[in-house]
């Protein structure tokens, strides 16, 4: 017959209070998620619903690029005075704007204005595959547009590699509205800018690359898998009614006809004939023909082939206009609601995945 000790009886009890602590302190940390996790979510709603109330889709931000440059060229000459020296540079320093600062004052008492500088405009467009930053280029267009003289330029930092037919050729269009209005619009590839990009690239009065920025690709790709086979080897239908025998000519789950690709061949030589003649139309000196094979060229050969017209980076271009404008970069920004916040850098990173995916047969590796 078993008996248990006092010690035994400790022991136990000891067991089960460690065990209710442990439950209890689990149960307690759960409650404290629960309410740290409600708080969180009527947070985020509160200030997504204030960030819907009457505030701007987005705002433009204007940047003096030329200010920031000298800044920077102080900053820099500073570093390698010693004290007394960067003492001397200061007072001298404040005594010229003092003087400038009167000297406009008295041309201002006295009606003379000085004439302002020409300004070179400077927007950046990183192309993603569905071209949605077109949104952004168009009110930064608009803007330039609504003060730009013809003394005025505008320089575009391009990057992409194309993407859908309709988004780069409304961004292109973007850019034509600045040459029918006589604005000078030149464009720097630092990187890349094929097939949509390169529709857009063609319409600036002059086009500068960096040597090894990959240029061209004056072509049109469909790429689309089917899964009609797999589909019917596990007894799975998928109907497809369309009115109109050309409503749809290549599907993902049923089955490819011979004319629905014919007729989706047919389209992609359209289009691509529509690419080849807005290229000619903007750049007629090209041999087109020769140059809208789908290949890409590196900056150095597509200046030989006239996709170009000089070798550069956007840098030189910028830092070679300030001492005769005044640079100012334009930005819209879109706002965005704290949730769209979150998952934006997961879409970028799929966007790009794909786009690397799409090209991965089709883009060099250095």
């Amino acid at each position: 017959m078993w008996r248990l000790t006092s010690s035994t009886w400790q022991t136990v009890n000891n067991k089960v209070e460690f065990v209710e602590f442990i439950s209890g302190y689990g149960l307690f940390l759960a409650k404290v998620a629960t309410l740290v996790i409600a708080i969180a979510l009527l947070a985020l709603l509160v200030v997504s619903l204030g960030q819907r109330k009457g505030q701007q889709k987005g705002e433009l931000q204007l940047t003096d690029l030329g200010e920031q440059y000298r800044d920077m060229q102080r900053e820099m000459r500073m570093a390698r005075m010693d004290p007394a020296e960067q003492k001397r540079w200061h007072k001298q320093s404040n005594k010229q704007h003092k003087s400038e600062e009167k000297q406009k004052k008295q041309q201002a008492k006295s009606g003379k204005i000085e004439a302002s500088k020409p300004c070179l405009y400077v927007i950046d467009f990183n192309g993603s595959v569905d071209a949605h930053e077109v949104n952004s280029l168009r009110e930064e267009v608009s803007a330039i547009l609504a003060v730009a003289t013809a003394a005025d330029r505008v320089l575009l930092r391009l990057e992409s590699p194309g993407g859908a037919v309709h988004g780069y050729g409304l961004a292109a269009s973007q850019l034509t509205r600045l040459r029918e209005k006589g604005i000078g619009l030149t464009i720097a590839v630092d990187k890349v800018a094929a097939s949509g990009g390169y529709m857009m690239a063609c319409v600036a009065e002059r086009i500068v690359a960096a040597p090894f920025a990959i240029i061209g690709s004056i072509g049109v790709v469909i790429q689309v898998p089917n899964f009609h086979r797999l589909l019917k080897k596990n007894d799975i239908d998928i109907e497809l009614h369309t009115a109109g025998e050309f409503k749809r000519t290549l599907t993902l789950f049923g089955e490819n006809t011979e004319a629905g690709r014919e007729k989706c061949r047919e389209e992609l030589n359209q289009t691509h004939q529509l690419f080849k003649q807005f290229v000619h139309q903007q750049r007629p000196s090209l041999d087109i023909d020769s140059v809208a094979t789908g290949e890409h060229w590196f900056g150095m050969q597509a200046k030989e082939k006239g996709l170009i017209d000089d070798i550069g980076t956007s840098d030189d271009l910028v830092l070679a206009e300030m001492e005769n404008r005044e640079v100012i970069q334009v930005r819209y920004t879109r706002r965005k609601r704290l949730v769209d916040r979150f998952t934006h850098s997961a879409a970028e990173s799929l966007d790009r995945l794909l786009l690397r995916w799409w090209q991965r047969g089709d883009r060099p590796l250095l």
